[in-house]
């Protein structure tokens, strides 16, 4: 399989792998490398701890269970877990639009994301990652490093997910007349409420029947931000890491994803991370970190999509 890597002029993102949303991105494959090493792992990712070898991170992340401790302020073995929870069930989700013969799939805010790689696509399927422009040379870099392989065709689109990323994820070649599975693992919780419509917009405009989308949410990401064990816990975490997540979310009341995807007349349905997380026989532990215990699972579905 190929991999052409498109580069676009003026993407603004300009992050990289141990800034702001990169590190969050580097800190997920800690997570799953911790899940990958467990016996029984949910997610089995062969790359994930070379990515955090390589970025030689400001603080210290673990990759192995018996590295993370029983540190009170950083809960690495419940992150880890939500990761192979998280990981495991969008993998079944594209695994099923794959083998029912989807022949595109979309990765929005792609980060350190293996699954061109890791997983087995029928052929003839394209991957399309987007992501910032510096991530993405990142993680090419370790992968060429590790021989790996992608198992489907791979194009890469460096762009910036709050501006325009249609046309560049058309000049890779995708064709909006053909199905299409898409996934936002790690997204909405970033992006303003205007740029969440303009990306579910696009999603819309760029879906055919047959296609379908995947979305991790936050329902209630206003009260969240003003719950006081959350500060607390975020206080602790920033002191530690020198990153307060809730600092990368938007202040502004609710986006409401589902009902915004139906009312464009997408089928919606939505599973909450910890009755998934129950179903796969790994019940979030009471510490985990509060938007872990928050998440949802949106998937949207146009007529015809198995």
């Amino acid at each position: 399989m190929t991999r052409r890597s498109v580069p676009v002029a003026g993407a603004s993102a300009n992050w990289d792998i141990v800034t702001d949303v990169g590190l969050t991105a580097l800190a997920v494959a800690a997570g799953r490398a911790m899940e990958t090493h467990r016996d029984g792992g949910l997610v089995s990712d062969p790359y994930a701890e070379a990515f955090v070898r390589a970025a030689a991170p400001p603080i210290a992340l673990p990759t192995r269970l018996e590295a993370a401790g029983d540190d009170p302020d950083i809960p690495w073995t419940a992150m880890a877990r939500y990761m192979g929870v998280r990981s495991r069930y969008f993998d079944e989700y594209l695994a099923t639009a794959a083998t029912a013969g989807v022949p595109q799939v979309v990765l929005l805010a792609a980060g350190l994301d293996t699954r061109a790689f890791r997983m087995g696509w029928p052929e003839g399927t394209t991957v399309y990652e987007l992501d910032a422009p510096k991530v993405l040379d990142f993680k090419d870099r370790v992968l060429t490093e590790q021989g790996a392989q992608a198992r489907a065709r791979r194009q890469v689109v460096a762009v910036d997910l709050r501006e325009e990323w249609t046309q560049p994820l058309q000049q890779a070649g995708f064709d909006p007349s053909r199905p299409s599975a898409w996934l936002a693992e790690g997204l909405l919780p970033f992006l303003p409420n205007a740029a969440k419509r303009r990306l579910l917009s696009a999603v819309n405009e760029l879906t055919v029947t047959g296609s379908s989308v995947e979305l991790e949410h936050i329902d209630d990401l206003a009260g969240l931000r003003r719950d006081p064990r959350l500060r607390e816990q975020q206080a602790r975490m920033a002191e530690r890491m020198n990153l307060d997540i809730t600092r990368l979310w938007p202040d502004e009341e609710n986006f409401p994803v589902g009902t915004w995807l139906a009312e464009h007349g997408w089928t919606v349905t939505s599973e909450r991370a910890d009755d998934v997380a129950r179903r796969y026989g790994r019940p979030l532990a009471e510490q985990a970190m509060l938007p872990i215990r928050a998440g949802l699972f949106v998937t949207a579905r146009r007529a015809g999509t198995p």
